[in-house]
């Protein structure tokens, strides 16, 4: 039996949730609800009053001043609710929003300061894009939690007032009116559900259906298509998803035509027994027609307010759930330590890291990544990481700069165990370019600088020198102010792989962290322009600790001491010569690649 996982917050600590959240960013959202709920309930009830008042002032014969005074105080009553409840609605908006927009910062921040570690969580994945669904719109819990209780509040309110009006009919009218409407909200609110209780399947139908809609539409897939002739074949694929969502939609259609049917037997049972008792009432006591209007009209409306009252009550606790999964995810435990960390001893100039017994393994995997390595990086020292495809590289270079955490062994800054610091100032030690690396929507000095104000346009300019950028830059319409990217900006330009790489090294050069991580700084440039780089790398890494991480073996010649991974281990230690001379594993996949080079081929060497 499969068992759901109880929310750890209830309605009542959600909404409270929301009242703080609503006092710290605009104190005056929960009181216009509540002003917004008395003038929807006192424009309803003057509409009900409004008929029947005037009526009564005709079977009484009244002269037509009083008629006409009777339809002006009801007009001015009426009036002056309507403009009160228009004015509150359009004016509670903007601090709905700001709420709102208050929950998105949170959200944000945790997304973008959480640590590496929950950004490969499934789990927490999930649960950020749940977080982000429920915060996107105005329509959506975070925002619309406010006219919920503000409609249920407006329903409570119109409940007790038509009570009152009604309280001198018959009790068993009222409980028929009561049990009628119970019962057909019961009813129809259980085959309603069932677009809610699918509404995942129906998400399975609509996401092949969004896929192909934008891999048929995007960019991305432009080439594709039109070289292999993929239009037939995704369109025929985007028709087989679209008829199992329309066989989706029958089956729903086909439930929700029971609830209506379900609703309009009660509703006539519910008026006709109303019409009975009010026709026998006016036989035998003679009721008035305005009387009979005023009963009769709120028998139907006190319908309304039961409902009312129980459809939001339902919508609530929807709503709690939503909001109970946006208040986890911003209480989502952290592995690392930030501000509430230590901070990093200074002076930072000097940094030797250690691996002691260091062993990591990726959640759900069978093996460790990296195992019980033991490892110093001297300060100053230029260490490259070689090694096949899954020997544990880039994972390596993960741990040393406190990306991730050993699940064995322990990694050290100076003799001190890293996780004791503020991580925010440990990752401040490091200059990196990573294989998965982001370009911004900016400017090529916002690019390297990565800031929008205090810019060192002199350094910039040095560091696109020493990553051979300079006369790729100074050919840009306007140079450092040159936007790169073209999904903001239409004036951008698009880099080509290779400057992309150089733009990115720029970037590491420019931070001038005490370290300096490369994972595959070269891989997209062409040999000369590799070969440039290493011509700069000594000037690049002069008085800083570098760690370097190549397919190629050529390239690391140029540091002082290489590791060769294998299967998670330092299977060979030494410098290039010193390897070479050995004849190990690194000699020979040297050799492979150097006789490739040779042959006149381009020493990719990325399979290696």
């Amino acid at each position: 039996m499969k068992h759901t996982k109880k929310s750890p917050y209830n309605l009542w600590q959600n909404s409270a949730f929301m009242v703080q959240a609503a006092w710290g960013r605009c104190k005056s959202v929960v009181p216009m609800c509540i002003a917004l709920a008395v003038a929807r309930a006192g424009q309803t009830v003057a509409e009900l009053l409004i008929a029947p008042g005037i009526l009564r002032t005709l079977e009484a014969a009244a002269p037509l001043s009083e008629v006409f005074g009777a339809i002006g105080l009801f007009t001015l009553a009426l009036l002056l609710f309507s403009a009160l409840a228009r004015y509150l609605d359009e004016n509670t908006l903007f601090g709905r929003i700001d709420v709102r927009t208050g929950l998105i910062d949170q959200l944000n921040r945790k997304a973008a300061r959480t640590a590496y570690p929950n950004l490969l969580d499934t789990r927490f994945l999930k649960m950020l894009e749940k977080s982000q669904s429920i915060t996107h719109s105005n329509s959506t819990a975070t925002e619309h939690i406010w006219t919920t209780w503000t409609d249920l509040l407006t329903n409570v309110l119109g409940f007790l007032v038509y009570l009152v009006l009604l309280s001198g009919l018959h009790p068993l009218l009222l409980a028929v009116v009561i049990a009628t409407t119970a019962v057909g909200y019961v009813v129809t609110h259980r085959i309603n559900q069932w677009g809610y209780q699918h509404r995942e399947e129906e998400a399975d139908y609509l996401k092949p259906m969004e896929y192909l809609e934008k891999a048929i539409t995007g960019r991305t897939h432009a080439k594709d298509i039109r070289i292999f002739g993929l239009r037939p074949w995704l369109d025929q694929v985007w028709s087989d998803a679209f008829r199992l969502y329309q066989g989706f939609l029958a089956r729903r259609e086909r439930a929700y035509l029971w609830a209506t049917a379900a609703d309009l037997v009660l509703a006539l049972l519910r008026n006709g027994v109303a019409y009975g008792y009010l026709i026998a009432l006016t036989l035998s006591q003679g009721l008035s027609a305005s009387q009979f209007l005023l009963y009769f009209t709120a028998v139907s409306g006190f319908t309304q307010w039961i409902t009312g009252i129980l459809q939001q009550v339902s919508t609530l606790q929807k709503e709690s759930l939503e909001l109970s999964m946006l208040r986890e995810f911003l209480q989502w435990p952290e592995p690392f330590q930030f501000e509430d960390g230590q901070p990093l001893p200074r002076p930072q100039g000097s940094c030797e890291l250690t691996l002691e017994d260091v062993s990591y393994r990726y959640p759900g995997a069978d093996r460790d990544t990296i195992s019980h390595m033991n490892l110093t990086i001297h300060p100053g020292e230029k260490l490259a990481i070689v090694g096949l495809n899954g020997a544990g590289k880039t994972t390596l270079v993960k741990l040393l700069c406190g990306f991730l955490d050993p699940t064995e062994g322990r990694v050290l800054l100076n003799g001190t165990d890293i996780r004791i610091y503020d991580r925010w100032a440990y990752y401040d030690l490091f200059s990196a370019v990573f294989q998965d690396f982001s370009v911004l929507e900016a400017t090529v000095a916002e690019n390297v600088a990565q800031r929008v104000d205090g810019i060192d346009t002199e350094k910039v300019w040095r560091c696109l020198d020493q990553a051979g950028l300079t006369e790729k830059v100074q050919s840009l319409p306007q140079g450092l102010d040159t936007h790169i990217g073209r999904q903001v900006f239409e004036d951008g330009v698009e880099l080509s792989g290779g400057q992309t790489q150089r733009l990115m090294l720029a970037r590491a050069l420019y931070k001038d962290g005490p370290i300096l991580a490369l994972d595959e700084p070269t891989a997209a440039l062409d040999p000369l322009a590799e070969n440039d780089i290493y011509l700069k790398y000594n000037e690049m890494t002069r008085g800083r600790t570098s760690v370097f991480i190549s397919h190629r073996l050529a390239s690391t010649r140029f540091c002082d001491r290489i590791l060769f991974l294998e299967h998670g281990v330092i299977a060979e230690e030494g410098t290039h010569e010193a390897l070479l001379a050995r004849g190990g594993v690194y000699a020979h996949l040297f050799e492979v690649q150097s006789q490739y080079y040779q042959e006149g081929g381009s020493e990719d060497g990325r399979e290696i």
